[in-house]
């Protein structure tokens, strides 16, 4: 598998963590886990299917999810994919984007099918990567609403990143003088994703990052895990695999 990654453009880059391609000359299987982007594909060539969905469609967008997923790529497969930031999905649709968790949807539930079309069309006629980039950049800024990052649930998205996913909510609340209620709604609206959901996601990922088969105990109870067969049951419904197993696998990324 070979990745390229490309820098949004400056306007974009407050919502737009990356825009890569993902090219595979020869049929593979790769195993990603949860994270807090969402992440909007166009398929270039080839074809690409997911064990929670089937063959995806040439347009798709996916949530937020608590659980990894197998991606199936066949041989001589190009894909380019938009990666938002936590926050910046929202700038571009209309659609409260919790809908999407533990999900993926064809693009044309959320975008104009001619518009669709037309990137579509474009992105075929591209004569390399980079223009195939500029091309969904271009589709971007037209898609993009002029908002702004909502400062409130950034500030939240940090506090949580900053304490590694081991957060309680009210902790938050206190800091940020809003009611749960309206905090929760205007968070899931915008992340994809509830508090309580995106900080569980930090929290593992956080523990997966920082540790090793041989430190993972330590590295968990720093986390906020007290009971080990509960931090073991998380670990195995986050990755598909107990700590043994997922460190011994290569496959996921």
């Amino acid at each position: 598998m070979h990745i390229e990654q490309y820098k949004p453009v400056a306007v974009l880059q407050p919502f737009i963590r990356s825009i890569m391609i993902i090219e595979s000359e020869y049929a593979l299987q790769n195993e990603v886990l949860p994270d807090t982007s969402l992440v909007m594909a166009f398929r270039l060539k080839g074809n690409v299917a997911a064990s929670d969905y089937g063959t995806l469609p040439s347009a798709v967008i996916a949530g937020l999810r608590k659980t990894s997923r197998t991606l199936l790529y066949a041989g001589n497969t190009a894909n380019l994919l938009v990666v938002f930031r936590e926050d910046g999905a929202a700038a571009f649709f209309k659609a409260s984007l919790h809908e999407l968790f533990g999900a993926s949807a064809a693009l044309d539930n959320f975008i104009d099918q001619q518009i669709l079309r037309d990137i579509s069309e474009q992105l075929a006629e591209a004569s390399d990567y980079a223009a195939a980039v500029h091309k969904i950049q271009e589709f971007l800024l037209t898609l993009w609403k002029h908002a702004v990052p909502d400062l409130l649930v950034h500030t939240a998205i940090r506090q949580i990143r900053q304490a590694n996913g081991n957060v309680r909510i009210k902790e938050l609340l206190h800091h940020l003088y809003i009611s749960q209620d309206a905090f929760e709604k205007r968070f899931r609206r915008i992340t994809g994703a509830t508090p309580k959901q995106f900080a569980a996601i930090v929290r593992l990922r956080s523990v997966i990052d920082r540790s090793n088969d041989a430190t993972l105990t330590e590295t968990a109870y720093n986390a906020g895990y007290f009971d080990q067969a509960h931090f073991i049951k998380d670990f195995k419904a986050f990755t598909g695999k107990t700590p043994g197993e997922f460190y011994r696998s290569q496959l996921f990324w």
